[in-house]
């Protein structure tokens, strides 16, 4: 993979990866009982904003780490997906 290409996959499976972390241990403002006047009763009360990040980038790094890997040495063939699939050929 071209490093552009490979900044590519690793920034598309970073913001996948953020969306599965996000909801991550959240309390709503109601749950934890202090709502803040103005504020959706259902908004995080305290988002960790640093530690999910710290988690998307580890949990992308990993997993582009498996992409990469099975990319680069063909550990998965397209022939193979297509039997996989049931696609004939």
């Amino acid at each position: 993979m071209s490093l552009t290409t490979s900044l590519a996959v690793y920034f598309i499976v970073w913001w996948t990866v953020l969306f599965a972390v996000l909801p991550w241990g959240i309390r709503s403002q109601l749950e934890s009982g202090e709502v803040v006047p103005g504020s959706d009763p259902g908004a995080p009360a305290l988002p960790n904003l640093r530690s999910k990040l710290i988690w998307t980038t580890a949990v992308a790094t990993i997993t582009f780490a498996v992409i990469d890997a099975v990319y680069t040495y063909r550990l998965i063939a397209l022939e193979d997906l297509a039997t996989w699939f049931g696609i004939p050929k």
